[in-house]
């Protein structure tokens, strides 16, 4: 009991400065966002006094509502765009046998080696060629084909924990593969499918580069390439940009915190077979 104790206390006594400064930078974030603009870079840590005028800026000098409606709208199409394909793809590559399913496997994976920074300018002018370039929909597109390799393989190791005996009942009964799936196997990797869907919302939500290339019209721009415009070339206003940060973060802890439970069970259940 002693030694149990003892190891609790010395777990925390090395994981804590560790949790410190970690959450240091959103505390700063939010306290920036409470602060006076005159006060970011001479005042107290703390300060003395707050105020919410940086929100007030925030929501009315980048339209906010509209930009966050745009990161909800794109984040949603292309969580549920990458679940779709991942599950599917995941499934067939991890329970079923065809032609070439190693192969095909390896290729995929292939394309997770190669970084979207290097692929910018030729995507750039795939969309100029479909019509695509400065719409949202070319944007989901990149979004969804970029992501659901990842998503795949993760949902194929999910899947594999699965016994194929469990599989096998199910066909003998008489079940279709779609319905197999559909009714057996998706109810038991809802935890691998939660650990995707945080993984996805949060690089869907956060991605910056690809959105500020492809749209140039104001108006479609979700909020992170929205926010990047309250820095000035000379000046910045300090207090309006964290304040937005706070309200763009706000929706992924919401996320994390109601599936918490689920991505620490999907990250064990992928960690662990058998």
């Amino acid at each position: 009991m002693r030694k149990s104790l003892l190891g609790k206390s010395f777990a925390t006594f090395v994981l804590l400065p560790f949790c410190l400064l970690m959450a240091f930078p959103f505390v700063w974030m939010l306290l920036t966002s409470l602060r006076e603009q005159n006060t970011i870079f001479n005042g107290p840590i703390i300060p003395r006094k707050f105020t919410g005028t940086a929100y007030r800026d925030a929501w009315t000098s980048i339209e906010f509502p509209l930009h966050f409606w745009n990161s909800v709208w794109i984040t949603s199409v292309t969580v549920i765009g990458v679940l779709i394909f991942a599950t599917l793809s995941g499934y067939a590559f991890a329970k079923l046998d065809f032609p070439f399913r190693n192969t095909l496997f390896v290729l995929l994976l292939t394309t997770l080696m190669m970084p979207s920074t290097a692929l910018i300018i030729p995507l750039y002018l795939e969309l100029k060629s479909f019509g695509l370039l400065d719409s949202q929909a070319g944007l989901l597109v990149l979004y969804i084909s970029g992501s659901a390799p990842f998503a795949m393989f993760l949902m194929r190791a999910f899947f594999q924990t699965l016994p194929d005996e469990l599989i096998e009942a199910a066909r003998v009964d008489g079940g279709s593969e779609l319905t197999i799936f559909r009714r057996v196997i998706l109810p038991l990797t809802r935890p691998g499918i939660a650990t995707v869907v945080i993984f996805q919302f949060l690089s869907t939500w956060n991605e910056f580069l690809i959105a500020n290339t492809v749209l140039r019209n104001t108006d479609s721009l979700p909020l992170q390439p929205v926010l990047f415009t309250l820095m000035g070339q000379y000046s910045t206003n300090w207090p309006a940009l964290t304040a937005g940060l706070t309200l763009s973060v706000v929706p992924v802890v919401i996320v994390y915190v109601r599936m918490q439970r689920q991505f620490v069970a999907g990250m064990m259940l992928g960690a662990v077979k058998n």
